[in-house]
């Protein structure tokens, strides 16, 4: 029997977050291994102690430019919508369901004037790409290029260890892009 499924979206539900994100979702296993809590100690600097009003907890921050970087999303104003809409981003986050997401423009204002002329970022993102490799996260076995999978050609023996910088200083570049870009459309088109 063919019937219309004619309910409202306006329905009461008890949820728990908890049991909308898969088992298997990598952002578990991320915050499964990975130790976020350096992150208050690595920026308390920048920080005052007694003066100014609350901040958003830099870990929130940080936890939400990795999932920018995880997930491809170039823009500020975008990764702010995906987090509001997306149940696994709200849980990673410690977010719950009708918590306020992070204003796009608060990341903004943390990467140009707080963290401006630090190597803060950086410093975040290799003790996080660290704590991956230790716990066996990532590994040199296999690449992914444009779509294209590709057999890392490495010997497991011999390897020298190298910073990689470029990463996080292209996405930042990115982001920057991103807001360049809006910020033109939004001029022209108050005219």
């Amino acid at each position: 029997m063919l019937t219309d499924k004619n309910q409202t979206q306006n329905t009461y539900e008890f949820v728990c977050i908890e049991e909308l994100v898969p088992e298997d979702h990598l952002l578990r296993k991320i915050d499964k291994y990975i130790d976020f809590s350096f992150i208050k100690e690595k920026v308390r600097p920048f920080y005052c102690e007694d003066n100014g009003r609350p901040s958003i907890d830099p870990v929130v921050l940080f936890k939400m430019m990795l999932l920018g970087y995880l997930y491809g999303i170039r823009s500020e104003r975008q990764l702010e919508q995906e987090i509001k809409t997306n149940n696994a981003y709200r849980w990673f986050l410690r977010l719950a369901l009708k918590d306020p997401v992070p204003d796009h423009s608060t990341i903004s204002f943390n990467r140009h004037k707080r963290f401006k002329n630090s190597e803060v970022f950086q410093e975040i993102f290799d003790e996080i790409v660290f704590q991956a490799l230790k716990h066996r996260m990532v590994a040199g076995r296999v690449l992914f290029t444009d779509s294209t999978h590709i057999k890392a050609n490495a010997n497991k023996k011999k390897f020298i260890k190298i910073q990689a910088t470029e990463n996080a200083r292209k996405y930042l570049e990115t982001l920057d892009q991103a807001i360049k870009e809006d910020r033109r459309k939004n001029i022209k088109s108050s005219r």
